[in-house]
């Protein structure tokens, strides 16, 4: 009996000392492996913002349709102005001014364009790939467009995209992932990755900066 209680009792202590090691363990690799998959989805909300930028900057508005934006980064250009020569300041003390100079062939200004693709990302750069959320299989990322008036009464052109923790968290720890949205809840932040506001103009920050 004595022998069988001692056989528990180790057993009992392995038991402890394995749960004992195991615990930290799971919270290093979730911790690991979560900052491995933000960083990718991270990468490709920005390529997101960079293309909402240039988007906005030829058609004066943001878009809410991914497959606007990504029609946008492989069929479209973008314009490049080539300059060559500088107004000096004899010439604006004569009284020149650079349409002036311009027209007398002094300064030249030449417009040319470069597909989207390459101008914003460099060759062989997957478009497609823009609206899938890195480690989330098929699911796309949330993106909405807009515009919101500031204090000031301006109007400002505005869009977000974003992904909650679920999706590109999927298969790791359930229990990790619901307290990261008790954090979130608890801060009022967003309970995942999100780039851009459709509530206000924030420069399009992406919430990890």
């Amino acid at each position: 009996m004595k022998q069988a209680l001692q056989v528990i009792l180790l057993i009992l202590i392995v038991v402890m000392a394995y749960l004992v090691i195991d615990s930290p363990m799971k919270k290093i690799n979730f911790d690991k492996e979560k900052a491995k998959r933000e960083e990718a989805v991270k990468l490709r909300l920005m390529d997101i913002r960079t293309a909402q930028i240039a988007y906005k900057e030829k058609y004066k508005h943001h878009t809410a349709s991914f497959d606007t934006l990504i029609n946008f980064i492989e069929k479209d250009s973008l314009p490049i102005v080539l300059k060559e020569g500088i107004l000096t300041d004899s010439m604006v003390n004569a009284g020149m001014t650079e349409a002036k100079a311009i027209k007398l062939g002094l300064i030249v200004r030449d417009t040319s364009y470069i597909p989207v693709a390459q101008d914003l990302y460099g060759k062989g750069y997957a478009a497609d790939s823009l609206r899938f959320v890195p480690y989330g299989d098929t699911t796309q990322f949330i993106m909405g467009a807009g515009s919101v008036t500031t204090a000031s009464n301006v109007t400002i052109q505005v869009f977000e995209a974003k992904t909650p923790y679920e999706v590109y968290l999927h298969g790791l720890d359930p229990q990790e992932i619901i307290n990261l949205k008790l954090e979130a809840e608890k801060y009022e932040r967003y309970p995942g990755m999100k780039v851009g506001d459709l509530e206000e103009a924030n420069n399009y920050a992406g919430n990890w900066e």
